[in-house]
């Protein structure tokens, strides 16, 4: 038999992480006794536990561990992580260890270290003095650089549940649409005024619906409030919007009246016509070309965006960024003060911005479609608060709640 001990600490028992890590043990074939449980008096108060696991198989004990570790449980006797060189650019030492969005810490001297910007799908890279550590994408390892591999002196803190009070304690729910709009939008507005006064930015990623389905007064109105401080988002939504300053039209459809225009299809084309003509969203500003819309307020009132770009793009417009490694690299350099992101009827961008956000950011998903919202969450990004509606009610709702 094989056994190790485990500690876990912090709010396990409300989050519910012990149960979770105990039936992890149990479903991999080995068993428990737990050594010493001692249960926070009151909610802000920290639990601790000392569990000890049994294993018949030493591997298969060693894959337990690596389990339950990202639950959050740590070797009572721990190891500094094992430390190993990248032989080539862009490609980790075999065994790395792969991250998650979590804060995370690395055993380096008998000490441990917070990771530096916690990034999902990453490797941990080490200074050679092991001063440090930080997450970093294939894209920018080069050979020679120390990467963590193993589990072995690696450590997750998990994320603590959210008061009740706080409207990202929806999260541990299923994606419904049976979720109070109204309760949830006015919550929401309290977060945006909170991390306003904290100093911290607001990042929407939002997809052509938003223009589509009449919301991008409501979205200007929240770029004029200083409400959104940071726009990512494709091709897509800044051609409609643009198409919809110049012609009053969205894919071709008059958006006052609901009726298609008189050879309509071809607006949108000649709205990035327009604008490749002025070299660009910004100088199309600065010309009185054009004069209202999303992109309009972002440029009128300092707000950067990035579009990124897809291969079914027309156009595209000058601004989009064509290169999918390069837009990557763009967005993770901005992202270091956002504390909420709003995705707004976008998958493939929600996804792709939620693969480059820290646990510790809060994540609302609003779209009418399910699958979007359930997707964010199964490709990692569990922190989102998922709403299923349609945008322009949401945001208009939003709107009110804020006073914009």
């Amino acid at each position: 038999m094989y056994s190790e001990t485990v500690e876990i600490r912090g709010h396990f028992i409300d989050s519910l992480l012990l149960p979770k890590i105990l039936d992890d043990i149990l479903q991999n074939g080995a068993e428990f006794v737990v050594e010493e449980l001692r249960v926070g008096k009151r909610r802000a108060d920290p639990s601790y536990a000392r569990v000890r696991l049994t294993s018949k198989d030493a591997a298969a004990l060693d894959k337990l561990l690596k389990r339950i570790r990202q639950h959050g449980a740590t070797l009572v006797h721990e190891q500094d992580c094992e430390l190993a060189k990248a032989e080539q650019d862009g490609v980790f030492p075999d065994g790395f260890y792969s991250t998650t969005n979590q804060q995370t810490f690395v055993r380096l001297n008998g000490k441990w270290m917070a990771v530096e910007r916690p990034e999902m799908d990453c490797g941990i890279r080490v200074l050679p003095d092991k001063a440090g550590a930080a997450c970093v994408p294939f894209t920018d390892l080069r050979a020679g650089d120390l990467f963590v591999v193993g589990h072995h002196g690696v450590k997750i803190e998990p994320l603590e549940r959210p008061s009740k009070e706080d409207v990202f304690s929806f999260m541990s729910s299923v994606v419904s649409t049976e979720k109070p709009k109204g309760t949830v939008a006015r919550d929401i507005a309290r977060s945006f005024r909170d991390m306003r006064y904290r100093g911290r930015k607001i990042l929407a990623v939002a997809g052509p619906a938003v223009v589509h389905t009449g919301a991008a007064p409501q979205f200007v109105k929240l770029i004029e409030s200083g409400y959104i401080n940071l726009l990512f988002a494709g091709n897509a939504l800044a051609a409609h919007d643009i198409e919809y300053a110049l012609f009053g039209t969205s894919l071709g459809v008059y958006l006052d009246r609901g009726i298609p225009a008189e050879h309509g299809h071809e607006n949108h084309m000649r709205a990035i016509n327009t604008i490749r003509k002025c070299g660009g969203i910004r100088q199309a500003v600065e010309q009185g070309v054009l004069k209202k819309g999303i992109m309009h307020a972002c440029v009128r009132h300092g707000v950067p965006f990035l579009l990124a770009g897809s291969i079914r793009d027309d156009g595209p417009l000058p601004d989009v960024i064509t290169d999918v490694i390069e837009a990557q690299q763009r967005m993770r350099s901005m992202l270091s003060e956002v504390g909420i992101a709003l995705m707004v009827a976008t998958t493939l961008h929600s996804v792709a911005v939620g693969n480059l956000l820290p646990a510790t950011v809060k994540t609302i998903c609003v779209d009418i479609n399910p699958a979007v919202v359930t997707k964010l969450a199964d490709r990692g990004s569990f922190q989102a608060l998922g709403i299923v509606t349609d945008v322009e009610p949401f945001l208009r709702e939003l709107c009110q709640e804020l006073n914009v």
